[in-house]
């Protein structure tokens, strides 16, 4: 008798920084496999804290590493399963094309009403950010206020892009689109005024005998894969 492999489904969370690639990379994934993939993004924090109350998700795409590497270290998720996904890239970011130049020179001179960054305690981003404005020495806003913070980077793309602030630190893959920028005016902040953010992904125990868990976690490091996500402006590093 032959056995015929049948489709399933994976519940992924997804941090809200990695949504457009991860759309893509799920569709083609579902092409290839039959399998379907349910797609839900967020806050990493607060799916740590989901997962860790039981939350039954399949598969984690976090913003970091740590929280990854602690739901091993709790038994939630499989330890030999975790890797690095993606590494993100920080951009000074406004939806306005004149607003910022090639080397971020409007936060030095304070020409700006609000500047928007992720909430640094829950999101890497916004840890990052932090990071850049202390190592600008410009952790204190010139005035009152002018600092504004999104529970995530999606929310706090959403302020830049609404124009309730007219800068933010966004990830680089939200305003890219095939290598290029989309929209606005940008500054790429280089690599070593902050941690590098690397994202891991891990299979949630709750998930470990789901095969569309187990497939999606492997297509995620696929060469089909890979090329999607460089293209949002992100570094995989591919081991041999």
């Amino acid at each position: 008798m032959t056995t015929v492999a049948r489709s399933a489904e994976v519940t992924v969370v997804v941090a809200s920084n990695f949504r457009e690639p991860m759309t893509l990379v799920a569709a083609d994934f579902t092409e290839k496999t039959g399998h379907q993939a349910k797609l839900i993004f967020g806050s990493s924090g607060k799916f740590f804290a989901q997962i860790s109350h039981g939350a039954p998700f399949d598969l984690f795409l976090s913003a970091d590493q740590t929280k990854p590497a602690a739901l091993v270290k709790a038994g939630l998720a499989v330890a030999q399963s975790q890797f690095t996904y993606a590494t993100g890239a920080l951009a000074l970011w406004s939806a306005e094309p004149e607003r910022v130049d090639g080397t971020g020179r409007v936060l030095s001179e304070g020409h700006y009403r609000k500047l928007a960054i992720a909430n640094p305690v829950l999101a890497p981003y916004g840890v990052a950010a932090m990071e850049v404005l202390d190592h600008l020495q410009l952790v204190e806003p010139a005035h009152p206020g002018q600092l504004v913070q999104g529970e995530n980077i999606a929310q706090t793309y959403q302020f830049v892009s609404s124009g309730n602030a007219d800068i933010g630190f966004v990830a680089l893959s939200q305003i890219m689109e095939d290598g290029r920028l989309r929209s606005g005016s940008v500054w790429v902040v280089p690599a070593e005024l902050y941690s590098p953010i690397r994202q891991d992904a891990v299979l949630l125990t709750a998930g470990k005998e789901n095969p569309a868990a187990v497939a999606l976690l492997n297509y995620l490091a696929s060469e089909p894969a890979i090329k999607i996500i460089e293209s949002f402006g992100y570094q995989v590093e591919v081991s041999d």
